[in-house]
């Protein structure tokens, strides 16, 4: 239970000192959503 335990705060730390990287992913995401909601648009 430590060992998931600790990977787990190891994990969140990585996450949140990684603000720039998330905030890299989270524009990706949303340029893929824009990608899809286009394609929808144009199957109509």
């Amino acid at each position: 239970m430590r060992k998931v335990f600790f990977m787990a705060m190891l994990a969140g730390g990585l996450t949140l000192s990684a603000c720039n990287t998330v905030e890299g992913v989270g524009r990706d995401v949303s340029s893929a959503g824009d990608t899809v909601a286009k394609t929808a648009d144009d199957a109509k």
